[in-house]
């Protein structure tokens, strides 16, 4: 997986990239197709300076798997970058568990039509 990151209204550093790389980058296991050209763009930021409790960190990530024309996307405000992160890769993980179960039940759905289709044929 190719993983792209951004950061916006403040500076990323290795540790940040690399906590981001092994969090989006396990992931994989839940895409139905790990052997596809599969791209993530994560976006990490400061949303404003002016916050008298303290700073909002926000974190989107957006994976586009080939099968699936707008790919998935989430979004996560927290008041820590790592929680923000945390929280948006357990949004994807659901998402990415949604959509390879969505694409099983429809296998599921075409094979058993197709077996109905043989029964109904051979009588």
């Amino acid at each position: 997986m190719q993983i792209n990151i951004k950061a916006t209204n403040f500076e990323l550093t290795p540790d940040i990239k690399e906590y981001i790389d092994e969090k989006v980058g396990g992931l994989v296991k839940f895409i139905h197709h790990p052997d596809a050209s599969v791209q993530a763009w994560v976006e990490v930021g400061l949303t404003t300076r002016h916050h008298q409790k303290g700073d909002i960190y926000r974190a989107e990530i957006q994976i586009r798997l080939p099968h699936i024309e707008k790919g998935v996307r989430v979004e996560s405000e927290q008041e820590g970058l790592y929680a923000a992160i945390d929280d948006a890769r357990d949004e994807m993980k659901r998402e990415l568990i949604r959509v390879k179960e969505r694409e099983m039940t429809l296998v599921k759905r075409g094979a058993r039509l197709f077996k109905k289709i043989i029964s109904f044929s051979r009588d």
